[in-house]
């Protein structure tokens, strides 16, 4: 069963029903914050709300803007449109990693990425991810195929100037190898941030931005949270990766960006960081990546 389907069917991925109800809004940010990284394109929850709906919740709750991700094909061509239709959405296109193998085997591959290519150069996508290596979903002996199309993205970031967005499950080190061969474009981010303290010293060494989900508040994330207050605060920013990752005490509920400020007020507890100054540190991060909307 694809996570799509999944998030559709209310089957969490230890095959058990979750709580479809979308959780209450929070206390609204005290400062404007954008959800740099979700998936409009998969519905979830118990009221299938549209576009408009959820951007509208989301702006109540200070969260006005949003990068809207499409990480297969049919997810990229709804991204184009969606950038297009909605003023307050930019968009990123890419092949997710475990998308790559099945259209390497097909020979599908090259047209594939040639299309997210093609895709790419509308102007309001931004970025081109998310992409990377998933050593969790896919075996070993296919890791080769998620390199290949992980170098691919590389340079076609750099050659259209765009931001580039890393998935990296279980693969941090092959991650920043591949990254140090091809040269990191200019603006790379670290997509629901995964690593250890040490890692994230490495990647602030390298310009990197680390973006963090709310997996942060779940309470087995310590090492998580030992990240966050080991990264640069100028690197920091917030996403969803909606419909998942809903953070606690919501988790397994269906995600949204309205829940964004949840997140940044443990960022800011985590860093010991004023909540307004957070807010302000993310949203220029933010703008630094994306540029204005």
């Amino acid at each position: 069963m694809s996570e799509a389907t999944r998030a559709r069917s209310g089957e969490g991925a230890d095959g058990r029903r979750r709580e479809l109800a979308r959780p209450p809004a929070p206390e609204p940010l005290p400062l404007p914050v954008v959800d740099n990284h979700t998936h409009l394109d998969i519905e979830d929850g118990d009221d299938l709300a549209d576009v408009e709906e959820l951007l509208a919740r989301a702006a109540a709750a200070g969260v006005p803007r949003a990068v809207q991700i499409g990480c297969d094909l049919p997810a990229a061509r709804w991204t184009v449109q969606a950038v297009d239709e909605h003023p307050q959405l930019l968009g990123g296109v890419a092949l997710h990693p475990n998308e790559v193998p099945a259209l390497a085997e097909a020979g599908e591959l090259d047209a594939a990425v040639a299309e997210i290519a093609e895709l790419a150069r509308h102007p309001r996508v931004r970025v081109v991810g998310e992409t990377g290596l998933d050593h969790f979903r896919t075996p070993p002996e296919q890791w080769h195929l998620q390199e290949d199309s992980f170098r691919r993205h590389i340079r076609l970031a750099k050659e259209l100037g765009l931001a580039l967005q890393i998935h990296d499950r279980d693969a941090h080190d092959d991650v920043l190898r591949v990254l140090a061969e091809e040269g990191a474009p200019e603006r790379t981010v670290f997509h629901c941030f995964s690593g250890d303290a040490a890692m994230a010293r490495v990647c602030g060494d390298a310009g990197y931005y680390l973006s963090f989900a709310g997996n942060i508040t779940f309470k087995n994330a310590g090492e998580l949270r030992e990240a966050l207050r080991a990264a640069p605060r100028d690197r920091l920013l917030v996403e969803t990766d909606a419909p998942y990752l809903t953070p606690a005490p919501h988790r397994g509920r269906p995600n949204a960006s309205y829940l964004v400020p949840v997140t940044v007020r443990a960022m800011a507890e985590v860093t010991g960081t004023d909540l307004e100054r957070m807010c302000h540190l993310l949203q220029c991060a933010t703008e630094e990546v994306y540029g204005t909307w």
